[in-house]
């Protein structure tokens, strides 16, 4: 059995993440649970899987946790507490499905402690991905990724020769506004943002879909957990999200994984690897179903933050953190109504055309990057 810590357990993949540890309970022990402030979402869990620890953001909230359990738990606060949770003895796996560069620190500290990694928290890639493969590659730790796009080229490299790659391909479904024009984006609402054609996400990551900065950061993630260059590494328009992503090898053949926009399957595909298991929680693919796949070149005009995100990537050393932390407060504007959604792209352009790069920062300076971009973000706004 699996002992799993579980960081960011009330988010989408968190819960979904539960999904699967429910399915499989003689596999998978939930040892410790990590969330923000979603009692009222973290409570049945913690009183169904009773796991060891538990971890939320703050005083206040751990103090109305536990004045609501019904089982004595160990309850703590605060971000160092998920960075010591990550190195206990018991630990076998850690599921990183925090939201945004929160995630960095605990990852470091997984991977120093010689941890299996199942990770989903791609922004901690993007803000300090030289560190993160670094300390990877020193004490032998491979990251499983969890988003879907990364799990399809993981499979369909498992056996392969790097050397022999000659592209990948990621796919994107196009988001929320994916068939409206850049005129007709002037005064979409967030309510009109949030509604994604065929996944279920977090908001964060639903907005960023629609921007396409989401493909944008995966590129930024697929360049460091596969070692490829960003000229390998295209971004093509997939309506249908059947073809998760591909590879092309040097003799032309491509390798696809193709599957349903269910995320548990990834998920689940992580917490099990190297095996695989029965997977019943949805219907499998029916190709017949659909009839016909779609692909369309992607247009950076119509889509300037995927061009941000390729050109930051090339730049690479903190110019991806300021990307990153940009982004994460400029759509936690919009989300909050004070940006409309176009007011996204510009408040990342400013943060860019700011900034000097850094060619190879340390952590203490990328964390220090990362908060005086957001402060600048609220600065222009307010």
């Amino acid at each position: 059995m699996k002992n799993i810590v579980l960081l960011g357990g009330t988010g989408s993949i968190g819960l979904q993440t539960i999904d699967i540890i429910k399915e499989y309970p003689d596999a998978f022990n939930l040892y410790a649970l990590a969330f923000g402030t979603q009692v009222d979402v973290a409570k049945p869990i913690i009183e169904e899987l009773k796991p060891q620890v538990v971890i939320v953001k703050d005083s206040e909230t751990k103090s109305h946790l536990e004045s609501s359990l019904t089982y004595d738990v160990k309850v703590y606060a605060g971000l160092d507490a998920l960075s010591e949770i990550v190195k206990h003895d018991q630990v076998d796996l850690v599921v990183n499905a925090v939201l945004g560069s929160v995630g960095l620190k605990p990852t470091l500290e997984a991977i120093r402690a010689k941890k299996k990694i199942a990770f989903a928290n791609k922004e901690t890639l993007v803000t300090a991905g030289h560190l993160v493969m670094e300390e990877a590659r020193k004490y032998g730790v491979d990251l499983l990724p969890v988003d879907s796009e990364h799990a399809a080229i993981h499979q369909c490299l498992r056996g392969e020769n790097l050397k022999e790659l000659k592209r990948m391909v990621i796919t994107a479904s196009g988001g929320s506004f994916r068939d409206r024009t850049r005129e007709e984006l002037a005064g979409v609402t967030k309510e009109d943002a949030l509604k994604h054609p065929n996944w279920s996400m977090g908001a964060k990551i639903t907005i960023d879909s629609a921007t396409m900065m989401n493909k944008g950061l995966e590129v930024i993630e697929a360049h460091w957990l596969f070692g490829v260059p960003y000229d390998q590494i295209d971004v093509i328009m997939h309506k249908e999200s059947v073809i998760h992503s591909m590879v092309e090898f040097t003799d032309q053949s491509v390798m696809a994984q193709l599957g349903t926009p269910d995320m548990r399957i990834p998920i689940q595909y992580a917490l099990t690897y190297p095996e695989r298991y029965p997977y019943n929680m949805s219907e499998g693919l029916d190709l017949l179903s659909f009839g016909t796949l779609n692909f369309q070149e992607m247009s950076f005009e119509r889509f300037p933050c995927l061009k941000m995100a390729y050109e930051s990537g090339r730049e690479g050393g903190s110019m991806t953190t300021v990307l990153n932390a940009a982004n994460e407060e400029a759509v936690s504007l919009f989300l909050n109504g004070e940006v409309d959604f176009l007011g996204i792209e510009n408040l990342i352009q400013n943060q860019l055309e700011q900034h000097k790069t850094i060619t190879s920062p340390d952590l203490e300076t990328i964390l220090t990057i990362d908060q005086e971009t957001r402060e600048r973000v609220r600065h222009d706004v307010s």
